[in-house]
């Protein structure tokens, strides 16, 4: 697979060198049916094949309890800060400038609530079917 993008100034943006990373976190399917989540990465400005997305500042019924993503997606918080709760009890936070790549389509899923606000708006982006995600997870030292 190519992941080498040019953009309109013919600036190399492979996610190799790209000149920065924002904070990202992915949610994933373990063999056992159970949903985790890694810590990690995305480029900046690495082209990423989508064709649709929108934005939501609502909440629907399914939504308040645990679930799996309905699809792959980024999920892009403009506004509010999200609690999110996996399996084995773990969670991690989602803000303004953290991307969630919700990956987690079967098994048990997640489930979320809101701190300090009560409005969340994102912006989802579904993935592109069989493609590359742009997601590097973090180097743990033990």
């Amino acid at each position: 697979m190519n992941t080498e993008y040019k953009n309109d100034q013919n600036v190399d943006v492979s996610p190799e060198i790209s000149p920065g990373f924002v904070p990202a976190i992915r949610l994933v399917n373990n063999i056992d049916g159970s949903c985790s989540f890694e810590e990690g990465t995305m480029p900046t400005l690495a082209h990423i094949n989508a064709s649709v997305f929108w934005i939501s500042n609502q909440t629907e019924e399914w939504e308040k309890k645990t679930h799996v993503a309905p699809r792959k997606q980024y999920v892009v918080t403009i506004k509010g800060t999200v609690r999110f709760k996996v399996t084995d009890g773990s969670t991690f936070v989602i803000e303004p400038g953290i991307i969630l790549l919700a990956e987690d389509i079967e098994g048990e899923g997640h489930s979320w609530d809101m701190i300090d606000s009560e409005e969340w708006t994102r912006l989802y982006i579904p993935m592109a079917e069989n493609s590359d995600d742009f997601f590097t997870p973090a180097t743990r030292v033990l």
